[in-house]
């Protein structure tokens, strides 16, 4: 397992963004309206950087 402060750092490094939800390990069971937002947004997010990439030669 990694802790929670080194996933923090990580992701600051790599200039991800980070969402954090209070509950146990089984966070998709606790709060399973949050994680599915979060999904959504990411897959909006991935198609709009999809559609404004150049295409690889």
């Amino acid at each position: 397992m990694i802790p929670s402060d080194a996933q923090r750092a990580m992701a600051v490094r790599i200039g991800a963004t980070t969402q954090s939800l209070p509950g146990s390990h089984a966070v998709y069971i606790a709060n399973p309206v949050a994680i599915a937002a979060l999904i959504e947004e990411a897959a909006s997010a991935g198609k709009k950087s999809w559609l404004t990439k150049p295409p690889l030669s």
